[in-house]
């Protein structure tokens, strides 16, 4: 199998999405903001049609110099979004529960971000959503710092 150089994915994952699912963006969103956050209001990351969510959704981002490195130690990322300067992966709602999700790592809830990236990556899987605990173990790694469990209630609030 052909893999792709720069993430050892195989080879068109990245963008198999907008191919096969009829190039689904933010524009489609119910929730998008119409101008794309261009009025500083955030844009909600659309689920492209075809994926349940009965978990609720919301999103982790990362800078995007750590976008391709993340995505290659991940063994299921869900929908991923990214723009020049952000890479977002979808995760279930209150995936911030009893974590510090380290900087330089963004967790919004509500998957509502401050900018339109584009869909670039889509699980073969039905969710869309990006296993929450190997994406943080990740983003620890990447941030230099060792995981940190908590029991407190919600950080989020």
């Amino acid at each position: 199998m052909l893999r792709s150089v720069m993430t050892g994915l195989p080879a068109g994952r990245l963008s198999r999405g907008r191919r096969e699912r009829g190039g689904h963006g933010l524009g489609s969103a119910p929730h998008a903001a119409p101008d794309g956050g261009a009025s500083g209001a955030p844009v909600r990351l659309p689920v492209p049609s075809g994926f349940a969510t009965p978990l609720g959704c919301d999103a982790v981002g990362l800078p995007a110099r750590h976008g391709f490195r993340t995505m290659a130690h991940l063994s299921r990322p869900g929908c991923v979004f990214a723009d020049a300067d952000w890479w977002w992966w979808i995760v279930p709602a209150e995936s911030d529960l009893g974590l510090a999700w380290p900087q330089p790592a963004r967790y919004v809830s509500g998957a509502y971000v401050p900018t339109r990236p584009r869909l670039i990556h889509l699980p073969e899987a039905s969710a869309p959503y990006t296993p929450p605990i190997p994406l943080y173990l990740m983003v620890c790694r990447v941030a230099g710092t060792a995981p940190a469990w908590s029991t407190v209630p919600h950080q989020g609030s």
